[in-house]
């Protein structure tokens, strides 16, 4: 079968080639692939990896051979799910536990971004604790990540405050539930409860100073890829503010991930959560999907379709 890997471009490119056949385990489906998500995290990887290393989170598609132990959805059943890392191929096998049945008015596009944006959204807010009546500020609230959260924290009735870092990327956050969208380093009218970063470095640095005493500030990346910076006053301002760090893949141990994937696909069809599909391209032909999230010229999630 063909699957993306790794070049020796210093372009970060990657190329289709064959790779052997997944074998699955008695606990995994085998999934005829539809659609895949690109990450900035996996963007990232594809500089840092040998050549011929295989990458992918994101999966959209038809279940070919159901788990051996009995357990998922039997063979036909349109799925989304969140691979182990070797997604971008014709075939994958997902384990059942992380796999959910696609309801029919979703299309590959808007499940294949739905996983790991959603999911990370999801457990960052919950780690946050109660939103409703709260103020949350959001940085990084352009990417898939962040508008997931803008929409997910809007919906349980949080004030929800959006930190871009251009004018460009402000496109649509209104719509989507945040009640503010600014630059990086506004300074928000009013006390922040909840800080979700997603920048680290200066941007974290500057989105703490509002957090309030007693409130929860939840790291779940580190774009500037800097050293996670607070202000050298936080414990004495700000006595009692919870630090936490989400990592998806951490996560995923610790939640029933079918079952999240299940919830945020509902959300979906009642039409309470947007995937925010704002790129679409052939996985013949990546190239535009690496160069948009490469330049951050893409607001929302960048899809590639088989």
């Amino acid at each position: 079968m063909k699957a993306l890997v790794t070049t020796d471009s210093p372009d970060c490119a990657l190329r289709l080639d064959a790779v052997a056949e997944p074998e699955p385990l008695p606990t995994q489906a085998l999934v005829a692939v539809s659609a895949v998500a690109v990450n900035r995290g996996e963007l990232t990887a594809i500089g840092e990896l040998p050549p011929g290393a295989r990458l992918g989170r994101d999966v959209a598609g038809t279940v070919l051979r159901a788990a051996a132990d009995g357990s998922g959805p039997a063979a036909g059943t349109r799925v989304v799910g969140l691979a182990d890392g070797d997604g971008w191929a014709e075939r994958v096998a997902i384990d059942t536990r992380r796999l959910a049945r696609l309801p029919d008015t979703v299309d590959w596009a808007a499940a294949a971004a739905l996983p790991v944006a959603g999911l990370t959204a999801l457990y960052s807010l919950q780690r946050a604790g109660r939103l409703l009546g709260r103020t949350v500020l959001i940085t990084g609230a352009g990417g898939g990540v962040g508008r997931a959260a803008v929409q997910l924290a809007s919906a349980a009735g949080a004030h929800v405050i959006a930190w871009v870092g251009s004018a460009d990327r402000e496109h649509g956050l209104a719509e989507l539930g945040a009640d503010v969208v600014a630059v990086y380093g506004t300074d928000p009218e009013e006390p922040v409860d909840i800080l979700l970063d997603s920048c680290g470095g200066d941007v974290l640095t500057q989105a703490f100073r509002p957090v309030v005493a007693g409130g929860s500030v939840v790291a779940f990346g580190n774009t500037a890829g800097a050293e996670l910076r607070l202000p050298r006053d936080w414990g004495r301002a700000r006595p009692g503010v919870s630090l936490h760090y989400v990592f998806l893949i951490d996560e995923i141990a610790r939640h029933d991930v079918a079952h999240d994937l299940a919830f945020l696909l509902q959300l979906v069809v009642e039409e309470r959560l947007d995937p925010q599909v704002a790129l679409v391209a052939s996985w013949t032909d990546p190239e535009p999907v690496l160069r948009g999230l490469g330049g951050r010229s893409v607001n929302g999630k960048a899809v590639l379709a088989l």
